[in-house]
C-alpha cells in the first residue's frame, strides 16, 4: 500500500475533478523541480530548493499558483487570460493548466534562487 504524505493528504480533501487539477501542477511542478522538496508551507503545498520556489493551493473556482512576486513580474505578460494579483495568479478549474508556463516559471524560480544563493556566499 502506497502510504500517503502531507501533499497527498491536502489533495485529498478537495473534489475529486479538483484533486485531479492539483495532482497535475503537483507533477509539472515536480518534473520542473526534481531536485526540490516537497513541503507544506502557509497551509499549502510547496516546493523548496534552498527557498521556496512556488506553492499552490486549490480552491473553490481555481487552482492558485504562487510563484513569488518575482515570478508573477517576470511572467505576467503571459496572464491574459487569468486573474493575477503581484504574487499570484489563478488556473479556473474548468481549463487546462497551462503546463509550458508553469514549467518556465518554476524554472525561472530555480535560477533566481540559485543566483541569489551564489550572491550571498
Amino acid at each position: 500500500m502506497k502510504s500517503t504524505n502531507a501533499i497527498d493528504e491536502y489533495i485529498l480533501k478537495f473534489p475529486s475533478e479538483t484533486q485531479e487539477l492539483l495532482s497535475e501542477i503537483r507533477h509539472i511542478i515536480q518534473n520542473a523541480a526534481p531536485d526540490a522538496e516537497e513541503i507544506i508551507s502557509y497551509g499549502m503545498p510547496a516546493y523548496k530548493q534552498n527557498n521556496v520556489l512556488v506553492y499552490f493551493a486549490g480552491n473553490k473556482n481555481h487552482i492558485g499558483f504562487y510563484p513569488t512576486a518575482s515570478g508573477i513580474e517576470n511572467f505576467k505578460e503571459h496572464f491574459t487570460d487569468y486573474k493575477w494579483s503581484k504574487g499570484a495568479v489563478q488556473f479556473p478549474l474548468d481549463q487546462p493548466l497551462p503546463e509550458k508556463l508553469i514549467k518556465a516559471i518554476v524554472k525561472f524560480r530555480i535560477n533566481e534562487v540559485q543566483r541569489k544563493a551564489k550572491q550571498s556566499k
